[in-house]
C-alpha cells in the first residue's frame, strides 16, 4: 500500500488539466481557498478543545457547546479534505496490481480509477442531498439543524467532480477529458443503481459487499472510495431508503470527539519536529547509547522509543528519524537498506507507547478506556523496543557494525537531558492527565499540539507562525487520507454488525476451539495475515466490531485485547504488499522498497515473538493499570 507516492503536496497536478486561462486560474483559486479553509477548521477544533479545558479548570465552568461544535467542524473538515486528496492524489491504495499491468495499459489503468471516484462521487451526491432533505432533528447544545452537518457529504462529492472535470489521462490514443471521466462515472453509478437487483441476485448485501470490496481494493481504487462504493453497490437491492444509510453511517462515523484526537496527534507530531524537539531527542539517545557496539542503531530504537511517547503517529516518528539519522548511520557504514528497516521497525513504538491512534481508534470502536489502554500498553512498548535492541546487537556482532560514537562524559548527558526536558515532560502530561481525568485523549492532543508550539516557539525559538501554518498545510493531506477510510468503513461494518457476520465468524472461530488461548492464537494468525493487504485504521474500522463481542464471550479481557490487535496490526506496516513503514522510510532514505523489506524480516521475527509473549501473558498489559488504579 501507499499514498500516492509521485504527487507533490502542492501545486500542478500530475496529470495534464484540460482547462486552461480563466478557468485554471479559478480552479487554482478554489483549491487555495479550500485548503485554507480545511486548516481554519482543523486548528479552530484544536481551539475549541483548547477553551473547554480553560473553561472547566480556570473558570470552574464546563461548556455544552465546544464539543459539538469541534464535531461539525469536524465533519466539514474529512468532507472537504477529500477533494484535495482526489486533486493532489494524496489518497491511500494498495497499488500491487500495478507491477503487472504494461506501461502501454497504465494509462487505461488511470482512466479506470478516475471513473470509480467519480461514480463514488455521484453515489454521494445523489444519496447524500436525498438524506440531507429528509433530515429533521436539530443538534442537542447549538440547536443546529442536523441538516447543515449532512451536507458535507454532497458539497465534498461535488468537488470531486470539480477537481476530477479538469483532468484528462495522458498516454491515450483517443482523449480522455476530466468531462469524459465524470461522465463516464455517472454513467457507471446510474447503471449499478438500476441494474444492480438484477445483478445481485438474492446474494447477502455482506456478500455483495465484501466481494465488491475486495475487488477494487485488489485494483488499486482508493480505499475509502472502494469501501463507500462497495456500500453503495451492496444497498442497491434494498431500496431507496436503504441507500440513505450511506451518508448517514459516514457522518455518523465522524461525529465522535473521541476521534478528533487522531488529527490533533498527527498535528502535534509534525509541529514536534518542526520545532526542534525530535533533534533534542535524538541528541539525548546519542549521548547514553551511541558508544556501543551498533551504537546508532540503539540510538534509533532508542529515539523512536522517545518519540513514541510523545507523538502517537508511527507515520510522522519514521520520516523525522530517517531523515535525521539515518545518512548520520550512512556515514559511520551502516548500509542505508539496514538503517531504513531498523527506521521503520522502531516506528512502530509510536503506536505502542502511549500516546497511540491506533489504540484511540480501538477505544472509540470498543468502548474501551483509553487511560486503561494507555498504561497497559507501557510494558509491551518497551519490550517490543527491547526485542528491536537485541536484533541491533546480534546484527552488529555478525556484520562488524562497530562502537563509531566517543563515549559521552557525564555532564555531556545531564546536559543533553536538560536540553530534552520539555519533550520529556509531555509523554507524563499527556498520560498522567487522561489517566487522572483532567483532560479527555482528544484535549490531551490539542494540548500537545499548543505544547509544541509554545516549546518550540519560547524555547527552543526555531518555530514561527509561517510554520505553524505550513505544518497545518502538510499534516492536511494525512489527516484527510486517513479519516476518509474511517469515514468510509463506517457503512461497511454496519452491514456486517447488522447480518450478524461477527457472530457467523465468532461461531466458525469457536467451532476450532473454545479455549481463550487457542482463540487468540487464530485471531493472532488472522489479524497477522489482514496486516499484509490491509492499512491499520481500516483494517481496525472493519474488524474491531467484528472481534469485540467474541473476545468478551470468551472472557478476554477487552484492553488486553486491544493491545494484542493494535501490536498485530502495526506488525502489518512492515510487511508486503502493504509496509507502509518501508515505503516512507524507503521514500526518504532513498534506497530500494525490495531490499528494505529483506532487511525487515529479522526485525518482524523479534516483534512476532514480542507479540506471543504479550498474548499469553495479560499480566504485562493489565497490572500496571490495575496497580495505577481506575
Amino acid at each position: 500500500m501507499s499514498q500516492r507516492d509521485d504527487a507533490p503536496e502542492r501545486g500542478p497536478h500530475p496529470f495534464a488539466p484540460s482547462a486552461t486561462g480563466a478557468l485554471q486560474a479559478s480552479v487554482q483559486l478554489l483549491d487555495g481557498a479550500l485548503e485554507a479553509f480545511c486548516i481554519a477548521l482543523l486548528m479552530g477544533s484544536v481551539a475549541v478543545a483548547l477553551l473547554q479545558v480553560f473553561f472547566r479548570y480556570v473558570l470552574n465552568d464546563s461548556l455544552s457547546w465546544p464539543e459539538e461544535l469541534a464535531r461539525w467542524a469536524f465533519v466539514w473538515f474529512t468532507f472537504l479534505g477529500m477533494p484535495l486528496t482526489v486533486h493532489r492524489q494524496s489518497y491511500i491504495s494498495i497499488e500491487l496490481i500495478l507491477r503487472w499491468i504494461p506501461a502501454g495499459l497504465r494509462s487505461y489503468h488511470d482512466a479506470f480509477l478516475r471513473v470509480m471516484l467519480a461514480a463514488t462521487s455521484w453515489a454521494l451526491i445523489v444519496h447524500g442531498v436525498d438524506f440531507v432533505g429528509r433530515s429533521t432533528y436539530v443538534s442537542p447544545a447549538l440547536q443546529w439543524p442536523f441538516r447543515y452537518m449532512y451536507l458535507a457529504v454532497p458539497v465534498g462529492a461535488a468537488l470531486n467532480l470539480v477537481y476530477l472535470a479538469r483532468q484528462r489521462v495522458p498516454d491515450v490514443r483517443v482523449p480522455v477529458t476530466g468531462i469524459l471521466t465524470c461522465l463516464g462515472g455517472g454513467l457507471l453509478y446510474a447503471g449499478v443503481r438500476m441494474l444492480g437487483p438484477v445483478l445481485f441476485g438474492e446474494a447477502a448485501t455482506s456478500t455483495i459487499l465484501i466481494a465488491c470490496a475486495g475487488l477494487l481494493v485488489f485494483l488499486a481504487v482508493p480505499i475509502g472510495f472502494a469501501l463507500a462504493f462497495s456500500a453503495f453497490a451492496a444497498f442497491t437491492p434494498q431500496g431507496e431508503l436503504l441507500l440513505l444509510t450511506l451518508p448517514q453511517n459516514m457522518t455518523a462515523a465522524l461525529d465522535s470527539f473521541t476521534l478528533l484526537a487522531i488529527p490533533f496527534f498527527i498535528l502535534a507530531a509534525s509541529l514536534m519536529n518542526v520545532a526542534g524537539i525530535t533533534e533534542r531527542l535524538l541528541d539525548l539517545a546519542t549521548t547514553l547509547v551511541g558508544h556501543f557496539r551498533g551504537g546508532l542503531g540503539y540510538v534509533n530504537v532508542l529515539t523512536n522509543t522517545l518519540m513514541g511517547g510523545i507523538s502517537g503517529s508511527s507515520m510522522a516518528d519514521a520520516a523525522a528519524v530517517a531523515k535525521a539519522l539515518v545518512p548520520e548511520m550512512k556515514k559511520k557504514g551502516y548500509p542505508p537498506e539496514f538503517s531504513a528497516a531498523l527506521t521503520a521497525s522502531a516506528g512502530v513504538l509510536a503506536n505502542l507507547i502511549p500516546p497511540s491512534l491506533g489504540l484511540i481508534v480501538y477505544a472509540a470502536l470498543a468502548q474501551a478506556s483509553v487511560a486503561a489502554l494507555f498504561i497497559g500498553t507501557i510494558v509491551p512498548g518497551l519490550l517490543m523496543a527491547a526485542g528491536l535492541a537485541v536484533v541491533v546487537h546480534v546484527m552488529s556482532v555478525r556484520r562488524g557494525y562497530g562502537s563509531d560514537v566517543a563515549r559521552a562524559s557525564g555532564w555531556e548527558r545531564l546536559t543533553s537531558l536538560g536540553r530534552s526536558g520539555p519533550a520529556l515532560v509531555l509523554p507524563l502530561v499527556i498520560v498522567g492527565g487522561i489517566r487522572v481525568g483532567v483532560f479527555t485523549a482528544t484535549e490531551a492532543g490539542a494540548v500537545a499540539a499548543l505544547y509544541a508550539v509554545l516549546v518550540g516557539a519560547l524555547f527552543h525559538r526555531r518555530l514561527s507562525a509561517g510554520d505553524v501554518w505550513r505544518v497545518a498545510r502538510e499534516s492536511l493531506m494525512d489527516i484527510a487520507a486517513v479519516m476518509i477510510i474511517i469515514t468510509a468503513a463506517s457503512p461497511f461494518a454496519w452491514v456486517l454488525a447488522s447480518e450478524q457476520v461477527p457472530q457467523a465468524i465468532a461461531a466458525a472461530l469457536g467451532s476450532l476451539g473454545t479455549n481463550p488461548y487457542v482463540l487468540l492464537l487464530l485471531i493472532n494468525i488472522f489479524l497477522l495475515f489482514v496486516g499484509l493487504i490491509m492499512e491499520m485504521i481500516a483494517a481496525m474500522v472493519i474488524l474491531v466490531p467484528i472481534f469485540i463481542p467474541m473476545v468478551i464471550a470468551a472472557g478476554i479481557d477487552p484492553v488486553h485485547f486491544g493491545i494484542v490487535l493494535v501490536m498485530n496490526i502495526v506488525i502489518g506496516a512492515l510487511t508486503p504488499p502493504m509496509g507502509m513503514l518501508v515505503f516512507v522510510t524507503a521514500r526518504v532514505t532513498g534506497t530500494k522498497v525490495v531490499d528494505v523489506f529483506r532487511e525487515v524480516m529479522p526485525f518482524l521475527v523479534a516483534m512476532i515473538l514480542v507479540l506471543f509473549v504479550v498474548t499469553y501473558l495479560p499480566a504485562l498489559t493489565l497490572w500496571l493499570p490495575g496497580r495505577i488504579g481506575p
